[in-house]
């Protein structure tokens, strides 16, 4: 007989699931974290008496009575379920004389939160609030899982575990046979405070592979994935400078949306390094500061010009910080400030390998048709040649944009102003401001070509001060005030064909492009952002191509070209090429080798391949327009699978333009990348950069035509919780203190472990 009642006590869930790491002493006591063969109680789809929220409902298969002894039974696949709480069992026994409540066989207990507790037997007081659990297996929501031989929580709450197991590792393989998982965390006492949302652990030891690796005798964490104060996962690595280091992470929490980690490294080969970093996210938004420093000697004595030589020791260190915060819906502030005392600091400490460093201050409005942007920038160069005071410093560029329809003619207008002044310790400063309007309209004829016009005009003024601290002529415009005036047409027509081709869809677009701009005076203008100009895919059908605004191409030329692209199942092609032609016989200020300096430019080009999500290849070109020598070559290409794969890179410019002419300097280079997955969670990675570069290419290389940069090999293991790997690094090029030689790279990371 079934039977169904409603029983006014408080909760039945004596141990629920523990949303934390748990542990054991040694791999002796270490329980079975494998599954239960019991099916968890589903959730309850009655609706719940509206008696009380203490009410527990309960079924059966059969309840008895016994009057004499006052003891209440429930058998057969008994189940309970107060809220979102659920039990199931084979036995459920209530003495009311002694107030022991014991449920027995094949125990399964569910808390709204999902997690799962498995046992053989629960015994618990008539409070139904304290008691204890033999045998139990918690599953947790997430996927970890608790094994312990027993368990018990009191009357505040606070739950104790002995001879307990703790894995967030998948126990199981592909083929859902038992295996032992990757990491385990094993104690003999394991105490919870729900009240403080910690759990602590003694005479605790992790397991790796299931062989005892660390002894962790005093250890807790914090529960419900919020980070708590404490050490971190320690970093060890062996560099050819510094030595053996050791990094130790302690994380200091303010709160949930503050906290700093503090890092001391020690080496041993040099003095220590401090490392700080902290994060906050609030209402507005996110910022983030990492420093380092420490005390050693500085590699001033680099050969730059000017600067004394020293061996002395000083501070030195590296400040990185970003934030952004949006005051409004339109307003927005942000950050970036890199900075370092010295040129070749984040090399010895192999923190970063760019040669410069920019801080950006901006503010920003984004409205619907309108940006405004006000940046102020600085750069601090950490090349060895470089001269620091000949770095730019904006303060401030000032950028306005304001977008608006035309009701006469149709079309688009934009109107942006803008305003720029560089100021430089030891060289040239500059003072730009100018206003822009461009109006475009685009029209379809019923032949189907897609024609834009397009007007541009622009108003300039120009301030130079110390402009023959400039080396290169044509960069520095006239001292003094100078002013400009710009005016350019165009008119763009495309002609799209479409139609099946080799089971799939063809496009082959005819493009063509006439702009004429009046002679502009762009000599008499200091050149500070248009000094790497080159003819490239994506400038070919540009107004103006140059990269920046101190520099407007003026003539009036024909760019033609093709477009083409080819859609397969699983494979599409994309490919453009390209050639204009001046039509005006005035002399060009662009130089040799840029492909435009000619009536007639270089051919250039692009192919991209791409074959479902296992090849992708991008081919960038350049022709000399005479004999077809290759003065562009780039090649990038990926090939494979996310667990193996293979990157290939090449870079050639052959553009013979020399250092007094121009900033883009001919350079060759290949790259080599992959990754081999040999099994399931075993894989080997390597990297290379070799420069290819020769004095042929350029005078001022000392490279042999085949120099290594740097190169890398490793090989790791990851899995769904364990991350474990060894990288070897090598550095072919020496600059100061930061030396060329090998280093070593341990990595070890336990997911799910927490912080």
């Amino acid at each position: 007989m079934e039977t169904l009642a409603a029983v006014t006590r408080n909760a039945f869930l004596p141990i629920g699931a523990l949303a934390v790491v748990l542990a054991t002493a040694h791999p002796a006591a270490a329980q079975d974290l494998q599954d239960r063969a019991v099916t968890p109680p589903p959730p309850v789809t009655e609706a719940p008496p509206a008696s009380g929220d203490d009410q527990i409902q309960f079924s059966a298969d059969t309840l008895e009575y016994q009057t004499d002894a006052d003891v209440v039974t429930a058998t057969g696949d008994v189940r309970l379920a107060r809220g979102g709480e659920r039990l199931r069992a084979d036995t459920v026994t209530w003495n009311r004389k002694t107030g022991q409540v014991v449920a027995d066989g094949d125990i399964a207990v569910t808390n709204p939160q999902g997690d799962t507790a498995y046992g053989d037997r629960i015994e618990l007081t008539d409070s139904l609030r304290d008691g204890l659990i033999e045998n139990m297996l918690v599953v947790l929501d997430g996927g970890s899982r608790i094994a312990a031989r027993r368990g018990t929580r009191n009357d505040g709450g606070v739950i104790t575990v002995e001879d307990a197991a703790y894995t967030a590792c998948s126990v199981t393989t592909a083929e859902g046979c038992p295996k032992e998982p990757s990491w385990k965390v094993t104690a003999v006492r394991v105490v919870y405070d729900p009240a403080a949302e910690r759990i602590r652990y003694s005479g605790a030891r992790l397991s790796v592979f299931g062989l005892p690796t660390i002894p962790l005798p005093s250890f807790s964490h914090p529960i419900g994935g919020n980070s708590a104060s404490g050490l971190l996962a320690p970093e060890i690595r062996i560099d050819r400078v510094n030595g053996l280091e050791v990094g130790l992470p302690y994380l200091i929490r303010f709160a949930p949306n503050r906290d700093l980690t503090v890092t001391p490294r020690i080496y041993s080969d040099t003095l220590p390094l401090i490392q700080l970093e902290y994060r906050e996210l609030n209402r507005l938004g996110a910022f983030r500061a990492t420093g380092y420093g420490t005390y050693s000697r500085r590699s001033d004595d680099l050969g730059v010009t000017g600067t004394p030589e020293t061996t002395e020791n000083a501070f030195r260190g590296y400040l990185d910080s970003a934030g952004r915060f949006q005051l409004s819906p339109r307003w927005s502030i942000s950050e970036s400030i890199r900075v370092s005392t010295d040129r070749t600091f984040l090399r010895r400490y192999d923190i970063s390998r760019d040669d410069r460093l920019r801080s950006t201050v901006r503010a920003e409005r984004i409205g619907t048709d309108s940006y405004l942007s006000i940046t102020g920038w600085s750069v601090q160069t950490l090349r060895v040649n470089d001269r620091q005071g000949l770095q730019p410093i904006a303060l401030p560029e000032i950028d306005y944009r304001q977008r608006f329809g035309d009701g006469i003619v149709g079309g688009r207008f934009e109107l942006q102003l803008n305003s720029l002044a560089l100021t430089r310790t030891d060289g040239q400063d500059t003072q730009r401001a100018f206003a822009a309007l461009r109006w475009d309209l685009r029209r379809l004829t019923r032949w189907g070509q897609e024609v834009t016009f397009t007007a541009y005009a622009r108003g300039d003024a120009y301030n130079a001060n110390d402009v023959l601290s400039t080396a290169v002529a044509s960069y520095r415009g006239d001292e003094g005030f100078s002013a400009r005036a710009i005016g350019a047409v165009a008119v763009d027509v495309r002609w799209p064909f479409i139609g099946q081709a080799f089971g799939g869809t063809q496009r082959i677009t005819p493009r063509l492009q006439v702009v004429a701009a009046p002679k502009v005076s762009n000599l008499a203008i200091p050149n500070e952002d248009a000094r790497a100009v080159d003819l490239e895919d994506s400038n070919l059908f540009a107004l103006n191509r140059f990269p920046g605004y101190d520099r407007f191409e003026d003539s009036m030329r024909v760019t033609y070209g093709l477009d083409y692209a080819l859609d397969l199942p699983g494979i599409a092609i994309d490919a453009v090429v390209g050639q204009s032609y001046r039509l005006s016989k005035r002399p060009t200020i662009l130089p040799d080798g840029t492909g435009l300096s000619d009536r007639f430019s270089d051919y250039v080009g692009r192919t991209s391949i791409r074959y479902r999500d296992f090849v992708s290849l991008t081919h960038r070109f350049r022709l000399d327009k005479d004999g077809f020598a290759v003065r562009r070559n780039e090649v990038d290409a990926t090939i494979g699978s996310r667990s193996t794969y293979l990157l290939l890179g090449y870079l050639r410019l052959n553009r013979d333009i020399t250092q007094l002419t121009e900033d883009l300097q001919d350079r060759e280079e290949a790259r080599i990348g992959g990754r081999v997955q040999f099994r399931r969670f075993w894989s080997v990675f390597g990297s290379a950069t070799v420069d290819l570069t020769d004095r042929e290419e350029d005078p001022l290389s000392v490279a042999d035509g085949y120099e290594p940069l740097r190169h890398r090999l490793g090989v790791a293991y990851e899995d769904d919780c364990l991350k474990l790997g060894l990288t070897w690094r090598r550095d072919y090029r020496t600059t100061g203190d930061a030396q060329r030689g090998n280093s070593y790279l341990l990595t070890l990371s336990f997911k799910n472990l927490g912080r």
